[in-house]
């Protein structure tokens, strides 16, 4: 039995929440409170020593990082693909997927935020500044890739969702979260509206979790 540790508002634990509904699998959630700084307990830290969320449980052993746990899904349950069957596909989704879970998102995590607050002196409306700048420029050179595609599927890669997909739907959450306006990204719009008519997505959605406040 699989158990899931995350915080509604994560980023990461988005992905692998819309992953884990894709692959219709329900693991057990256990909440992980980021502003009561649960995260940085005793008992996390020992089940994932970074103090990040998500945390997957597998039952042999711990998986941490959200793109390594949907790789793991992937791998593990292959049914439905979340990635093309050929090796150039497959580079090309994990680099748009990259763009966001790696140069984008760090950028607005909760640490970086209040570091921002707590040693530079920036109030609200400069971190928010600052994410809008560091996602502004994710979004743009998503937005010029998913253009590009001349496949007509309605989604990033194809006619299905896939990790693009999973990692461009929370980033356009955080992007409206943090006052971006989106319009210059109209491709990416419509990316998100046809992910959000899914079940799957409008499931991991951070306003119907459990945890959500």
């Amino acid at each position: 039995m699989m158990r899931f540790h995350g915080f509604f508002r994560s980023s990461s634990a988005y992905r692998c929440r819309i992953a884990l509904g894709l692959k219709g699998l329900e693991p057990e959630f256990v909440p992980v409170n980021l502003r009561a700084k649960e995260h940085r307990s005793e008992a996390y830290l020992a089940l994932n020593p970074q103090g990040l969320v998500p945390a997957l449980e597998t039952g042999e052993g711990v998986l941490f990082q959200s793109l390594a746990i949907i790789e793991w899904l992937e791998e593990t349950h292959p049914e439905p693909p979340l990635l093309p069957g050929d090796a150039l596909g497959r580079a090309r989704v994990r680099g748009f997927a990259q763009i966001i879970a790696c140069e984008v998102h760090p950028l607005q995590n909760l640490r970086v935020l209040n570091y921002l607050r707590a040693s530079c002196g920036q109030d609200q409306e400069g971190c928010d500044l600052w994410c809008r700048h560091w996602i502004a420029e994710g979004l743009a050179a998503c937005e010029a890739i998913a253009a590009a595609e001349s496949h007509g599927g309605a989604f990033t890669f194809g006619a299905r969702p896939g990790l693009a997909d999973i990692c461009l739907v929370p980033q356009m959450f955080s992007a409206d979260r943090f006052g971006l306006d989106t319009g210059p990204y109209p491709r990416l719009r419509a990316i998100r509206d046809a992910c959000e008519a899914l079940p799957e997505f409008a499931a991991a959605h951070p306003a119907r979790q459990s945890d959500a406040a």
